[in-house]
């Protein structure tokens, strides 16, 4: 079967599919992410579940935190995966299955499979944001990931957002994107007009009820998100933009609404578009980078990971989980 092996390692599941030339997904299998027992458990159940569904040749794998392209080493990682930072994931992962790998960060793969087989299917120029928990964003140029300096390109939860003043980003202060456009932007936001503690899946269910507060709360995130978006497009100059994850969903009007209002004329064919192709999006991003870019080859050795042997690194703490929390 012609079908090449994608993995998504997440911070609370594991996703892996086998991906054919055209992007279709052909089979997959999922477990829980044993996120508490450390990377080498993250890694064993990632190698069970590529076992599981077999195929030869190169395995892609989108995982969570900032990953060093032409390594497959963590640079940063997120909270969700404790001890992740540093983890050699492509030698880790390769030596395991004794099958080539290729790593990339996971709203990256997602930016990938969506323009390669997704919303933005036959668009080599595509701006991914994902809204979840936190914010990420992956950017494809050429038809293929632009990882910037360091990995990190595409990246927008940090830059200034008039409407988060009041509100903490993931990363500790205030004012960033994050803090307003994102499941926690919305459960703090929500918390600070009415005093409930409540998530930002509940805040989005209660607008849809007819909560006041919490529609103000949605339509604040949402004219930042679209703003921001604008102004992306005219640095980027990407031919479509594409909006993820749960919390991306509820935002999805008022980000259209002010997104077109700030969006410049010469871009009006830019558009906005919801994501397609939903929890499968960084397994098929994964697959598709797997296709394309030279893979990390050594043996099999299904040995532990050595923490004293990864390089030193630290924890960022953000989160670009794509369900609202």
């Amino acid at each position: 079967m012609n079908a090449t092996l994608g993995i998504d390692i997440g911070g609370t599941k594991t996703l892996a599919a086998l991906v054919g030339p055209d992007g279709a997904v052909l089979d997959q299998a999922r477990a829980d992410t044993p996120a508490a027992r450390g990377p080498d458990a993250v890694l064993r159940t990632a190698a069970d579940l590529a076992r599981r569904l077999g195929g030869t040749g190169p395995v892609g794998v989108g995982a969570a935190g900032v990953i060093d392209p032409a390594t497959g080493v963590v640079r940063y990682a997120t909270d969700s995966l404790p001890g992740w930072a540093g983890t050699p994931v492509a030698e880790a992962l390769a030596r395991r299955i004794g099958r080539p790998v290729v790593v990339d960060n996971d709203v990256n793969a997602a930016a990938l499979g969506e323009s390669w087989a997704g919303a933005a299917r036959g668009h080599a120029h595509v701006l991914l944001v994902a809204v979840g928990t936190g914010l990420g964003g992956g950017l494809v140029r050429g038809g293929a990931v632009d990882h910037g300096a360091r990995g990190g390109a595409g990246e927008m939860a940090h830059l200034p957002a008039p409407d988060a003043d009041k509100l903490t980003c993931g990363c500790g202060r205030t004012g960033h994107l994050e803090g307003v456009a994102s499941g926690t932007g919305l459960a703090r936001a929500y918390r600070l007009r009415t005093g409930a503690d409540v998530t930002g899946r509940e805040v989005a269910a209660r607008c849809v009820a007819g909560d006041a507060a919490a529609a103000e709360v949605l339509a604040t995130a949402g004219h930042a998100l679209g703003r921001t978006l604008a102004g992306l497009v005219a640095l980027l100059d990407p031919q479509t933009v594409v909006l993820a994850g749960g919390a991306g969903s509820a935002l999805l009007p008022h980000t259209r609404s002010a997104y077109a209002a700030e969006r410049l004329p010469v871009h009006a064919d830019v558009t906005l578009v919801p994501a397609a192709l939903g929890a499968a999006a960084v397994a098929v991003g994964a697959a598709r980078a797997a296709m394309t870019r030279r893979a990390t080859r050594l043996p099999a050795d299904p040995g532990p990971v050595d923490p004293s042997s990864r390089p030193r690194s630290v924890t960022f703490p953000h989160t670009t989980e794509t369900e609202p929390q």
